[in-house]
């Protein structure tokens, strides 16, 4: 098994570049390591900022309940994988949009953004929209650590369709999931797909992308695509497509 990964806040600018160093992992991250994982000496884990910057150490010994002495190696950065996907998920409802942000994040998803489109039963207002955010990202920073990732998917502030659209005009290549055979979409699994730059890619509402946000995407240069035969839950139907399209740009190779 991969060895468990820890968060480090800073990281590495108080941290030995060139390795060999002792480092002490306390507060949440090293009660987790001890108190919970309970790490002893001569295992591995890997210390990260969750944007690329990481590295191996060795467990010297645990002290009390939220100390882990660390022989660590040298800083390594990841670099970005390309082309980089972002999913704009439509807000779920309940705890769903967790879910979204969990799965996509063990697939491999580089961004996330939120949005409010037109048919959410979800709306993010005030203290409450904010707290739902903090939820996504701890999500995703929770989930990153869980699939043993040093680079975590940025999850952006909740969008409006007209900012989705802007992001779209910019992307190499622009999505949306569209499951009305009627309209026109064509399958995702056969798309042309750029081997660099950026997929962008709209996962609407339970209740479907409305034909006004339909038109404001394609005049910003998006498509309609769709998955399969089966329509799939907006909560789901996000990570489904980063799976593909991770698969068929050769990321999961």
């Amino acid at each position: 098994m991969t060895a468990p990964v820890f968060v480090v806040e800073g990281f590495p600018a108080h941290l030995p570049a060139a390795g060999g160093g002792q480092y002490v992992l306390d507060g949440a991250e090293g009660r987790h390591a001890v108190s919970v994982k309970r790490m002893r000496a001569g295992e591995t884990v890997v210390l990260t900022d969750g944007a690329g910057r990481w590295a191996e150490g060795e467990v010297v010994a645990a002290e009390g309940k939220d100390q882990l002495v660390l022989r660590l190696g040298a800083v390594v950065e990841e670099a970005p994988q390309s082309p980089r996907i972002t999913v704009v998920q439509a807000l779920p409802k309940g705890d769903r949009g967790e879910l979204a942000v969990e799965t996509m994040t063990e697939t491999g998803v580089d961004a996330i953004v939120p949005w409010a489109a037109s048919r959410c039963v979800t709306q993010w207002r005030g203290d409450r929209g904010l707290k739902a955010l903090a939820k996504w990202r701890a999500t995703a920073r929770e989930a990153g650590k869980q699939s043993r990732r040093v680079r975590f998917p940025e999850v952006a502030d909740a969008a409006s369709s007209k900012q989705v659209a802007a992001l779209l005009a910019k992307a190499d290549f622009a999505a949306v999931l569209h499951e009305d055979r009627d309209y026109g979409s064509a399958a995702l699994a056969t798309a042309e797909l750029p081997a660099t730059g950026e997929i962008v890619l709209v996962v609407g509402p339970e209740g479907g992308v409305s034909p006004e946000e339909l038109t404001l995407f394609e005049e910003a240069g998006a498509k309609a695509y769709r998955l399969g035969a089966s329509v799939l839950r907006t909560s789901t139907a996000g990570t489904a497509a980063t799976a593909l399209l991770l698969g068929r740009t050769g990321r999961w190779s």
